[in-house]
């Protein structure tokens, strides 16, 4: 088998297991499924290997390459088909919105709506559902976050004050990754629970994921969160958003919040039992020196 047939066969699976039906070109149906991956299809500048419908409509794209293959270089050709989609063709907005590179075994995923937008690395591609649900919003996630408002600082630190405005700036800024560092008993938690909320009210988070070392901690933490009463409303975190302590790897729809321990995360996405007395253990009494 060579290479590209290797990357293609491992994206099939990919797609089927995210819930979409993959059909070839001559044999299109797109009322099969709500989402409908179409392979080897005609834009207006050549073929894109995989074209993603939803709903009948024209929502995204997927250009495979073989393994080994540098994605970041392959953003430009994607770019092309996306921006060169049939007119007479059912579609949410022009560009189609949603960029996928993938080898199969590494995919890059961008939205084309964010403010300077860039690609990332995913799991996998997102269900038909999903992608729906995004592009029938207004505005993403990162535009969003582009407004944030200015930070209410009543009994506020000023060591926490800074933390939150910088975090603020670092999102405007489209740095997805941030580190925060404080010393020990200057309110980590309590400035980790007030950008929650910020991100989850004015943002729009759908879920924010709070990782801890061990259960206590996150047993702590959920107390941190059902004490944090809200600077501009006034009423308990969790009198208006619910929260999570995570003792299965079943997460509840409901959740805004979800508190896990680094162990059963992992245990989730390889899609395994976890050994519950592994939850209150530190990763450093259950890995090697």
């Amino acid at each position: 088998m060579k290479p590209e047939e290797k990357a293609r066969q491992d994206i099939d699976q990919l797609l089927t297991k995210a819930g979409w039906v993959i059909q070839d070109v001559d044999k299109i149906n797109l009322g099969a499924n709500l989402g409908v991956a179409v392979r080897e299809y005609p834009t207006k500048s050549g073929f894109v290997d995989y074209a993603l419908f939803v709903d009948r409509k024209a929502i995204g794209v997927i250009e495979a390459k073989s393994a080994g293959t540098t994605l970041s270089g392959v953003a430009e050709q994607t770019e092309k088909y996306i921006r060169n989609f049939p007119d007479n063709v059912l579609h949410f907005t022009l560009p189609v919105p949603f960029a996928y590179e993938s080898t199969g075994v590494e995919t890059f995923f961008r939205d084309e709506r964010d403010p300077a937008h860039r690609s990332r690395r995913v799991f996998g591609f997102h269900k038909p559902e999903t992608l729906l649900e995004w592009v029938k919003e207004e505005e993403t996630l990162r535009e969003r976050l582009q407004k944030l408002p200015p930070l209410i600082t009543d009994g506020l630190r000023d060591c926490q004050i800074e933390a939150v405005n910088n975090l603020d700036r670092s999102f405007k800024e489209a740095r997805p990754r941030a580190l925060i560092q404080m010393a020990t008993g200057s309110g980590k938690t309590f400035t980790a629970v007030t950008f929650v909320y910020r991100l989850i009210k004015f943002a729009k988070a759908r879920r924010v994921l709070f990782l801890v070392d061990r259960r206590t901690l996150g047993r702590q933490t959920r107390g941190e969160f059902a004490q944090y009463f809200t600077p501009d409303d006034g009423r308990k975190f969790t009198e208006l958003y619910n929260v999570q302590l995570l003792s299965s790897n079943v997460i509840d729809p409901v959740s805004k919040v979800c508190i896990t321990t680094i162990q059963r995360l992992f245990s989730m996405l390889k899609g395994q039992e976890i050994d519950v007395d592994l939850d209150d253990l530190s990763l450093y009494d259950v890995t090697d020196d």
